[in-house]
């Protein structure tokens, strides 16, 4: 007897596990995600208005108002109910908020590669290594001129923020139409350049240098 095997589906696959920033990022969960989108988008708003000085004291009163009226209230519960809870923050003023020397070492590595990388890029494009390279870089910066003209510094900030927030998630669930759309867009590039640089007899030149 020839035996029916049943169809089963493949279980989907788990969600990679990210850090608490990624976390955040992907909305795994919304009601971290959501306050933290939302307080930051605030603040970044409030600073459109007014000035950093008055949204950093604004902010401070507002936090330090909370916390007094919180004090008062737990005191008056503990006077009343005659308990000994103690100090409603002890456990936030016990908790160690002192920096790392291992950890603040490893963020200035990291810094400082990132910096010197930047700098060697840098040198690079503006001293004309490679023609066609410098070419699109003039033409990116000739893109942020009209950018510039357009949106103010807190603006472009705000729009960064939002799409940290949104373009990620979008880019996790449309994950195969995107990378298809990508991969042609990348071919379309490459042929262009190759084009350009069979063109350009600079840019056989140092091709030719950096094969040697």
């Amino acid at each position: 007897m020839v035996r029916k095997q049943s169809r089963t589906q493949a279980p989907s696959e788990p969600l990679p596990e990210r850090g608490p920033v990624e976390s955040l990022i992907y909305w795994r969960d919304p009601k971290k995600s959501g306050p933290v989108f939302g307080g930051v988008l605030l603040i970044l708003l409030a600073l459109t208005y007014f000035s950093f000085i008055s949204v950093v004291a604004y902010l401070s009163l507002f936090v330090l108002s909370g916390t007094i009226a919180f004090r008062i209230y737990k005191n008056i519960v503990q006077a009343v109910q005659k308990t000994g809870d103690g100090h409603p923050f002890k456990e936030q003023l016990e908790l160690d908020v002192s920096l790392s020397h291992d950890k603040v070492k490893e963020v200035s590595e990291v810094a400082v590669a990132h910096i010197n990388a930047g700098i060697v890029e840098l040198r690079r494009l503006f001293l004309v290594e490679d023609l066609v390279d410098s070419i699109k870089f003039g033409v990116l910066l000739w893109t942020l001129t009209y950018l510039g003209a357009w949106f103010n510094g807190m603006t472009l900030i705000i729009i960064a923020w939002v799409a940290l927030f949104t373009l990620p998630k979008v880019y996790e669930t449309n994950k195969t139409q995107i990378d298809a759309n990508l991969d042609i867009v990348r071919t379309k590039l490459a042929e262009i350049t190759s084009k350009v640089k069979a063109a350009i007899p600079i840019g056989k030149k140092a091709e030719e240098k950096k094969e040697q």
